[in-house]
């Protein structure tokens, strides 16, 4: 409830801190669709320093079923088999919130935080992070500078790593707006790790990014203690390195095509979150677990009760070397999104690196032409691991199909039906044979 109450004091705040026009800025609803980087076109004008208050809010009715073939299997301490699965039953999941503070500080200089207020990882509210992007340097004072930036931004502070296209589509707490489904992929790539990103956009389309980070979801001074198995020395928490080079144009009035690829490296990390960053956890509630609880504590391995239900993190903590490629082709109302990722990483108790694939492809319809705020899609996401300890890869597949209507630019409601399936999996292990189906409605509120 304190996140409802936080986003009704947003809506009553005087007006002077309410609606305003930023530079350089994608929208918190329907207008943002679609939107990856934020463009450089300076539509405008900068009068005075700005402030707007924003937020997301989410809530969901969940009708999944799950089933599994694992052995039964009891522990110490713990009662019941281990490896039956909760029985769901239809019902209103936990609504999640963000807090969005956006302010022009000055012409082409715009400054961001974001908090979550309520999501089912961490229930209380915590920052996610906040940045400062400059598309005009001002306040140098220099000609050549200003030619320079009307090509560059620059953003620098904790941010959402740009890595890959996906994380622009994904949901983010109460964030759902921008996904056409309710969920993200499998392997969910998103983590907010401090650095700086710096862009070059030309005018025929084409652009390249280049970005350092420390690597690390939570910031450390302390030197580290833990020995890598592959080098025999303490982990030195290397800076990561993330780059991306694409085209992106609207070829006419009725057909775009963006193409891009990504890469993301770290040598040595206190513990890599790319694959595990997100804070809030997943729109999928309870679908695989066993919350068998015993002297206050839940069981630590794939059995444990997980926010993250139905993702795969492939446990790439100490070294990730990972690249992924994407396609977004639009003609008129039809949109298609396609993902193929290598990962490669590994966790710091391993010697060699493991290997993790993920293909994914959405076909969406949104119609009528014009306004477009109705759609109609279709999702086949895959990943393929192999698991630290495991000697045969595992494989999730993912179907899902949604329906979706903004009712307003700001008020979006849509429906899914998803079923995914485990394989590879042994037989003692509460995945075994594994499934989930079923469907899930979700209202969700952007501004």
């Amino acid at each position: 409830m304190k996140a409802i109450y936080l986003l009704l004091a947003a809506a009553l705040l005087p007006l002077s801190l309410k609606a305003q026009e930023m530079q350089f800025f994608r929208p918190n609803n329907q207008l943002g669709v679609n939107m990856f980087e934020t463009s450089k076109i300076d539509t405008v004008p900068f009068k005075a320093m700005k402030v707007k208050v924003g937020g997301n809010f989410e809530m969901a009715f969940q009708a999944l079923r799950n089933f599994n073939t694992a052995i039964p299997e009891t522990k110490t301490g713990f009662t019941g088999n281990v490896n039956s699965l909760e029985k769901l039953t239809n019902g209103f999941d936990l609504p999640m919130a963000n807090l969005n503070v956006d302010a022009q500080l000055e012409d082409g200089i715009r400054m961001n935080i974001t908090m979550y207020l309520a999501s089912r990882h961490h229930e209380d509210t915590w920052v996610k992070g906040g940045y400062i992007q400059f598309d005009k340097l001002l306040f140098l004072k220099s000609d050549i500078i200003n030619m320079l930036m009307k090509n560059i931004t620059i953003k620098v502070g904790q941010f959402d790593v740009d890595y890959g296209d996906q994380h622009f589509r994904r949901s983010d707490g109460g964030n759902t707006i921008y996904n056409p489904f309710v969920e993200n992929y499998i392997m969910d790539e998103f983590a907010t790790e401090i650095g700086a990103e710096v862009y070059i956009h030309t005018n025929s389309g084409f652009f390249v990014m280049g970005g350092m980070t420390n690597g690390e979801l939570d910031a450390t001074v302390v030197a580290g203690t833990k020995i890598d198995s592959a080098t025999h020395q303490p982990n030195q928490f290397d800076p990561a390195f993330h780059g991306k080079i694409g085209f992106d144009k609207q070829v006419n009035k009725d057909f775009r095509v963006r193409i891009t690829g990504s890469g993301y490296i770290v040598h040595s990390a206190n513990s890599s979150t790319l694959f595990g960053g997100d804070r809030t956890g997943s729109h999928y509630f309870n679908v695989m677990e066993n919350q068998n609880v015993a002297n206050g504590t839940t069981l630590s391995d794939e059995n444990d009760y997980s926010p993250f239900s139905g993702r795969l993190n492939p446990g790439f903590s100490e070294e990730v070397n990972t690249v992924m490629g994407n396609l977004f082709l639009k003609y008129k109302g039809l949109e298609f999104f396609g993902t193929a990722e290598d990962a490669k990483g590994r966790a710091i108790t391993e010697v060699n690196e493991r290997k993790a694939t993920q293909y994914a492809a959405d076909l969406i319809y949104r119609f009528p032409q014009g306004k477009e705020n109705f759609w109609v899609g279709f999702r086949y996401n895959t990943v393929t691991a192999l698991l630290q300890g495991y000697t045969s890869n595992i494989t999730i597949d993912r179907e899902a199909g949604s329906l979706g209507w903004f009712i307003t630019k700001n008020i979006l409601a849509k429906a899914e039906y998803v079923n995914q399936s485990y394989e590879g999996y042994p037989a003692a292990n509460i995945l075994n044979g594994g499934n989930f189906h079923g469907a899930v409605l979700e209202a969700s509120i952007g501004f």
